[in-house]
């Protein structure tokens, strides 16, 4: 079963190891295998250009990945705002419905993909792959590098127009694990667990914070781990594991052990947590959604800011 997996995945495991394959698919797919399996009736494309990237479904419309559908990260229902609490996961039976209208079942391989401009456009890409992981759909993929890393070959074939799949049934088995809540980041110190900041270090160090954010600076006992270090020249394909490593370590960042990984509002952190989680193998990696700005609105939580403005 191992060496049939291993051929289907191809040059992914030139990055990842095989230590993912347990889990389910691996977490990232290169060009030559969606050339190969884009249109294969078990797989899902799902561009999910937005205006984060500067992308909508017009630019879908002019050219994209043969038989990939769209989806907005930032429109399509991905995130809502609850509480104040802006870009939080929607609720379950939601979240299934927008699934299954994009022709997903709970056997379809789903490769998303982005524009692949930067480490902010990637992180649209991980937190779409970290839901369908925290509905308990382990078959998801993301392509490294994104549409960016498609289209450095001319010859490579887009399609235009829309592609439209027929509705299936999606139902979510929640991997609450995947999940922390304030309480948890408000015991983790206690506990022996990791808090990862995966913000700008002008963030994490008090000279700026989200529009959002009631106050600046971060929770006590954070390490910062800035998304930007995490992909090449901070563009949207991921660094290989030996130098995240090193990087881990420049950070004081352990790769392994219970980990908390926040942002703002759990964008960059899903970044933060895919490297973590899939690419460094630690699978007790969790992603606090709230993030800072919910953090921040609890006047009785603590923070920490390093330089007052």
């Amino acid at each position: 079963m191992k060496m049939n997996i291993t051929k289907k995945i191809g040059g992914g495991l030139a990055l990842l190891g095989l230590c993912s394959i347990a889990w389910g698919a691996t977490p990232l797919v290169d060009v030559d295998w969606v050339k190969t399996n884009s249109c294969n009736a078990d797989v899902r494309v799902l561009d999910i250009r937005n205006p984060i990237d500067g992308g909508s479904k017009t630019d879908y419309m002019r050219a994209h990945i043969p038989c990939a559908v769209h989806t907005d990260y930032l429109k399509g229902g991905w995130r809502v705002e609850v509480d104040k609490i802006p870009g939080q996961l929607p609720p379950v039976d939601k979240l299934e419905k927008l699934i299954g209208d994009l022709g997903v079942d709970n056997k379809t391989h789903v490769v998303i993909y982005h524009a692949g401009k930067n480490a902010l456009d990637l992180g649209s890409a991980t937190r779409v792959y970290w839901t369908f992981k925290l509905l308990g759909h382990d078959n998801v993929s993301i392509l490294d590098g994104g549409l960016a890393a498609y289209t450095a070959d001319k010859k490579n074939t887009l399609e235009k127009g829309n592609n439209s799949p027929d509705p299936k049934t999606f139902k979510a088995a929640l991997n609450e694990a995947l999940l922390a809540t304030k309480a948890d980041v408000q015991q983790a110190s206690g506990n022996g667990v990791t808090l990862i900041d995966n913000r700008p270090t002008h963030q994490y160090r008090g000279i700026n914070r989200h529009p959002k954010s009631k106050r600046s600076g971060t929770i006590p006992q954070a390490q910062n781990l800035p998304e930007s270090w995490l992909t090449v020249n901070g563009g949207g394909k991921f660094r290989d594991v030996e130098t995240l490593k090193k990087l881990y370590q420049v950070a004081n960042v352990p790769t392994e052990g219970d980990a908390i990984n926040f942002c703002n509002t759990g964008h960059w952190a899903s970044l933060g947590w895919f490297v973590g989680s899939e690419l460094m193998c630690n699978k007790k990696s969790r992603l606090y959604d709230g993030s800072m700005v919910e953090w921040s609105a609890d006047e009785s939580l603590p923070m920490t800011e390093e330089i007052k403005l």
